[in-house]
Parts: C-alpha cells; sequence; structure tokens
C-alpha cells in the first residue's frame, strides 16, 4: 500500500513498512485491525503468509474469513475452536428432534383418544350390536384401536423416559441409599 497512504492493518500491527506488493493489504484493511490481529494471535503472520502464497488469488478471501472464523472460535474455546461450536449446534438439533417425536406420538395419542371417543359404537358389549357379523367386526376393531392405543402411550412414555437423562435417575438413586442399593441385589 505505500506511497503515503495507510499501512494495512498487517503490517501497522507488525510495525512495518506496507509494500506496495503486500499480501495482506487486500483482506485486512487499515480500518479493522482487531481481523488481523486475532488472526495473527491464533495462527501467527508467517503462517497466514504461507497460506495465502500458496492459494489462487480468487480463493484467499474466503480463506481469511475462515482463518478469522477459526481464530474468533479459537479463542472462544482454545481447544475445540469450531469443532465444539458444530458439536453443541449438533447436539441441540438431536435433543430438539427428540422432543419433536414426543411431541407428535403425544399429539397421535390425543387424537386416537378423540376418535376413540367419537365412537361410541366400538366400545358397546356385543349383545347390543345386533347382528353377529357386526358385533364381531366392531369388538375386534375395537380391540385392535386399544391395543394400537396402548402400543402408542408405551412409544410415548419411552420417548419420554429416553429424552430426560440418565444423570436425573442416578441422582434420584443417590439421593435415596436404599433404592441404589435395589438395583444392584
Amino acid at each position: 500500500m505505500g506511497g503515503g497512504s495507510s499501512p494495512c492493518a498487517s503490517c501497522k500491527l507488525l510495525r512495518r513498512r506496507c509494500a506496495k506488493d503486500c499480501i495482506f493489504a487486500p483482506y485486512f484493511p487499515p480500518d479493522d485491525p482487531h481481523k488481523f490481529a486475532i488472526v495473527h494471535k491464533v495462527f501467527g503472520a508467517s503462517n497466514i503468509s504461507k497460506m495465502l502464497q500458496e492459494l489462487p488469488v480468487n480463493q484467499r478471501a474466503d480463506a481469511v474469513s475462515s482463518l478469522v472464523y477459526e481464530a474468533n472460535a479459537r479463542m472462544r474455546d482454545p481447544v475445540h475452536g469450531c469443532v465444539g461450536a458444530i458439536s453443541y449446534l449438533q447436539n441441540q438439533v438431536s435433543q430438539l428432534q427428540m422432543q419433536l417425536a414426543v411431541a407428535q406420538a403425544e399429539i397421535l395419542c390425543i387424537q386416537m383418544q378423540q376418535q376413540q371417543q367419537q365412537e361410541p359404537a366400538a366400545i358397546l358389549p356385543p349383545q347390543l350390536y345386533g347382528d353377529d357379523k357386526s358385533s364381531l367386526l366392531m369388538s375386534t376393531s375395537a380391540a385392535a384401536f386399544t391395543s394400537n392405543l396402548d402400543s402408542l402411550q408405551q412409544l410415548q412414555y419411552q420417548l419420554a423416559g429416553f429424552t430426560s437423562s440418565s444423570n436425573a435417575a442416578a441422582a434420584a438413586a443417590a439421593q435415596d441409599p436404599l433404592k441404589r442399593e435395589s438395583l444392584w441385589t
């Protein structure tokens, strides 16, 4: 950037003269010194320079954006960086999917209960149906419906139990030593 204009953020931080062909100048403008400072702190100026020189010019801006993002993530979480943020978000997605499955199971149970309440003929005793064929058909469909409802309620219970952490069960067992012992004896 020479020629009397302000040096880029990199050259300003490193306290050196900004050359006309400075590799950092297009990506680290003088009005955003924090951008280079954080990348320099995490990766080092010579590593950044090597990375940028190895890339085609049309990919360098994207690389700098990625370096800035990773440097910010490393400052927040020095061990995991971006991977820690991704893992956290994946866990949240899994928990939300499980909650959605539980909610959908609950909706299905409610719908089946409402359907059962709207069809009272299906639960009448066989002697009130009339002919034997219709009574057999209605009692069979009522039994199947009740069986499906029971299965859905069991599934709902299992899903609800699956979403709660095993830590809750361990904490409950730890609060009552007799319960804990009864699990192992």
